[in-house]
This record gives structure tokens, C-alpha cells and sequence, in this order.
């Protein structure tokens, strides 16, 4: 399987060929039609804008800090685009990385005792991912909307103005406690969930590699602006 069809699917063709896609494809259906500034856009011409948040434990929080969460967030909601949607994604927790550690360190260790512990921690943590263990990833997606009045009407200006929505979401949800994840790569990041959320599976255990933007833009023919 080579990179395009990683990304996009099957039936791939080279973008000088009759629209670059075959019929019933992954690619005929599916309506990105590239990633700009870290910005999604559409075939149909909209602009989406994905942000990450890190959550917080709002149980824990004292009732004082609880009552400025909840008015911070409400003061964000009613100057928040109209289009504003919050998405969980949710799926099994990945231990891989975490189990290889804990491997590297019972080969290491010297003491028989506390190489047993490693090796039950191993077995307790391969329990809870193939049974109960779960991850959630939490995000803001909202598009352009017209009366965001854009500086030019060109896709760098328009992604422009959404992180511009995007650091005002940023500066109210701090109040909350919450972070806003800003990606120095933003257009890979983009790319990486999409794959992923297209891909669930596959992705588990095929991961892109660094650089995939730019190796897709080189090979598929994805236009700088537009």
C-alpha cells in the first residue's frame, strides 16, 4: 500500500489523470479538498477549523472554581461561531509504547522481586487495554461564517481569521482551565486526524510518517492556495 492510497484510499490515481480519482472511490466521496493554514476545505467550498482541548477534571475542582468554570464557558458560548460543535472521539487506549518501556526495565532489573511487579503491571495493563481502557480526545470544530469578515477573500486570509476565532476560544477556555492545543504543524495534524478518523482501524497500527504533508502535496497534487 503506498502513501496516497494510506490517506485516501483505494482506487488511486496520479493527479493528471481524468480528475485524479476513480468512480465509487474514497476520493470521489470524500469532500476535503485540501488543508490550508490548518484549515479544512471542502469541495463545496466551506472552511472547517478542527482545535483540540485538553480536558479537566471538573469533579475535583472546589464549587467556587466550579461556578467560574461554568460561567467562563458560558461567556465563550455566546460570542462562539454558529456553526460551534464539540466532538469526543473516543476509542481504546493505546499501551504499546507504555509496555515496551515497562519490558526495557524488567530486562534491566536486577532485583527478582521488583521484576515480578514489572512483569504484573505489565499483565494488569494488557488486561485493561484489551478489555475496559479507553482514551478520549475532545474538540472544537466550527467553518467560516460570513460576518467573520475576512481581511481578503482568499483561502490564507479566511484561514487567517479562524485562528483568529480560534485563539479567542483559546483565551476564554484558559479561564476554564482548559488548553487549547496549538500545533506548530498544523495543516500534518489536520491530515493525521483525518486519517485517523477515516481510517480507525488501520491507523492503530499504521502510523503516518513525519513530513506526510508535504509528501502528499508532492505526490497527489494538492494545490499550495487557492
Amino acid at each position: 500500500m503506498n502513501l496516497k492510497e494510506l490517506i485516501f484510499g483505494g482506487g488511486v490515481r496520479d493527479a493528471g489523470s481524468a480528475g485524479g480519482v476513480y468512480r465509487d472511490s474514497i476520493q470521489a466521496w470524500l469532500p476535503v479538498k485540501n488543508i490550508i493554514g490548518g484549515v479544512i476545505v471542502t469541495k463545496d467550498n466551506r472552511f472547517i477549523k478542527v482545535c483540540e482541548v485538553l480536558p479537566v477534571n471538573f469533579y475535583l475542582k472546589s464549587p467556587a472554581d466550579q461556578e467560574n468554570i461554568i460561567l467562563s464557558f458560558a461567556a465563550y458560548l455566546k460570542i462562539a461561531p454558529n456553526t460551534l460543535q464539540i466532538m469526543v472521539r473516543t476509542q481504546k487506549a493505546d499501551m504499546a509504547g507504555y509496555v515496551a518501556r515497562m519490558k526495557a526495565y524488567a530486562e534491566a532489573e536486577e532485583n527478582e522481586k521488583c521484576r515480578e511487579m514489572i512483569e504484573d503491571n505489565i499483565a494488569e495493563v494488557d488486561w485493561l487495554g484489551a478489555s475496559s481502557a479507553i482514551t478520549r480526545r475532545f474538540f472544537l470544530v466550527f467553518q467560516y461564517e460570513p460576518q467573520m469578515k475576512a481581511k481578503r477573500n482568499t483561502v490564507r486570509s479566511i484561514a487567517e481569521r479562524l485562528s483568529e476565532e480560534a485563539d479567542t476560544a483559546r483565551r476564554y477556555l484558559d479561564v476554564c482551565g482548559l488548553e487549547v492545543l496549538e500545533p506548530r504543524y498544523a495543516d500534518n495534524t489536520v491530515l493525521e486526524l483525518l486519517y485517523e478518523l477515516i481510517n480507525k482501524r488501520t491507523s492503530r497500527r499504521v502510523k503516518l510518517p513525519a513530513g506526510v504533508f508535504d509528501m502528499t502535496t508532492a505526490v497527489h497534487g494538492l494545490y499550495e492556495d487557492g
